[in-house]
């Protein structure tokens, strides 16, 4: 069943070591069926329970999975192997369309805001025992909810939206209950995922976001949460519509159970309106971060949500980081007040680099999806060819392999660091690319 690995131990924590130990030599590969645990338990003369304790502190780390009575299994993709290690690698003379950081030129400056957080920190410096929500930061939040159509909830801040994220799952949650991810979806939520010991329902987008039948899918499959990207979904640029959310909320309301979670990070760099599908269950949450619009080392995501999920992702929060810097919550409330943002011209931009390379594509016989964002998720037959090929013709894409769970290959192109002159000379090196033989490549 193991090959030549010998698993050992006493312990629980001992056999789990051995576990983990061969994984990370290589010796058990992914997928690799592990023993029984009661034969396991009479090869190491130990009580079963102590091999039951290690399975569980396995598929916790996000190391093994257990289905049944299929066994447990050395996950497919450890949470100790992250799909950020299939990063590009951007040569000197490159360039980045891999990425995926948004254009310096559109983040406002950062200096002033900074500056008027400090001088009102210094006139009241923030104490133990403050609220963890600056009631600044919490009115203009809320304010902005509102103008969304966004449900009325409590509210939280955390330190970017795949923070917020994990602490609303992990607020609900445990090991081997089930989430449906959007398939291709944000590679992060996926590691996350595993990290935390959470089987994934991959979730088959369109540009509508996920699609009903999909959802359908997944719920009678018996998911606990769903997570969703509102707008600007990395990595095709779904966005969800109106009509969709419709349908989807009619779906979800049949599942009062199940924890829903909105992610709009795309907040301050889209032009299409904010459809969220919270508030129909009991327990949901909207994260809001502000990376994309205002620059990735503003480390603050604001999250609203049901009181219950709410008071969980504070009360952990205060037996770790206790709150998100005041100064951080100051300086996004100078930024929110002051209109250093023009997120109509900030979408204008992506806008135009965007839908111009899918165009580009389009007439060039290449099927190319972006709807929203600064994302275009190109369809492949061969992710590795074509990130190679595209590397030798000065481009860095992303290979669709970080995103995916079950879709088909593809890459993703980043539009935020092309110029609108650029874009024929990137759309024929993706062209060319993607169908480097006289045969050419098919897609649906």
């Amino acid at each position: 069943m193991l090959g030549e690995y010998r698993i050992i131990g006493r312990r629980a924590s001992d056999i789990a070591a051995s576990v983990e130990a061969g994984i990370g030599s290589g010796a058990l590969a992914p997928g690799a069926l592990l023993p029984p645990m009661r034969q396991l338990a009479g090869v190491l003369g130990v009580n079963p329970n102590t091999v039951a304790a290690a399975y569980r502190t396995l598929r916790e780390r996000g190391v093994i999975e257990t289905d049944g009575r299929r066994g447990s299994r050395v996950r497919a993709r450890p949470a100790s192997a992250p799909r950020d290690e299939l990063r590009t690698v951007v040569p000197d003379g490159v360039r980045d369309a891999a990425s995926g950081n948004p254009d310096v030129a559109l983040l406002p400056p950062l200096d002033g805001a900074l500056a008027a957080a400090a001088g009102r920190y210094a006139k009241a410096p923030t104490l133990y025992g403050a609220d963890p929500v600056a009631p600044e930061l919490a009115r203009l939040a809320r304010a902005g909810f509102d103008a969304d159509g966004v449900p009325p909830g409590a509210m939280a801040v955390t330190s970017g939206a795949l923070d917020g994220i994990e602490r609303v799952l992990a607020a609900h949650l445990r090991p081997g209950d089930a989430v449906a991810v959007e398939d291709p979806g944000w590679g992060s939520v996926l590691d996350l995922a595993a990290a935390l010991g959470l089987p994934v329902l991959p979730l088959e987008v369109d540009d509508e976001g996920p699609r009903p039948e999909a959802v359908a899918r997944v719920l009678a499959a018996g998911a606990r949460a769903l997570v969703v990207t509102s707008r600007a979904q990395n990595p095709t640029g779904a966005a969800v519509g109106g009509a969709r959310a419709a349908e989807l909320r009619a779906l979800l309301s049949r599942h009062p159970g199940v924890l829903v979670l909105d992610d709009d990070h795309g907040h301050g760099i889209v032009d299409l309106p904010l459809h969220c599908l919270g508030g129909v269950t009991r327990h949901w949450a909207l994260v809001r971060s502000t990376a994309k619009a205002y620059g990735p080392d503003l480390r603050l995501a604001v999250l609203t949500g049901d009181a219950v999920t709410m008071d969980r992702v504070r009360g952990r929060q205060r037996l770790g980081p206790g709150w998100v810097s005041r100064l951080l919550q100051y300086a996004v409330v100078e930024l929110w007040s002051s209109g250093a943002l023009d997120p109509a011209a900030v979408a204008r931009s992506y806008g135009e680099r965007r839908d111009g390379l899918v165009a580009a594509l389009a007439e060039r016989g290449v099927r190319a999806r972006g709807r929203s964002g600064m994302n275009v998720w190109v369809p492949v037959a061969d992710e590795t060819g074509t990130v190679t090929r595209l590397l030798g013709a000065g481009w860095a894409v992303a290979p669709g392999a970080r995103f995916r769970v079950e879709s088909g290959p593809g890459v993703r192109v980043t539009v935020s660091g092309v110029e609108p002159a650029e874009l024929p000379g990137l759309a024929d090196a993706v062209a060319a690319a993607v169908r480097p033989g006289p045969a050419g490549v098919r897609y649906a």
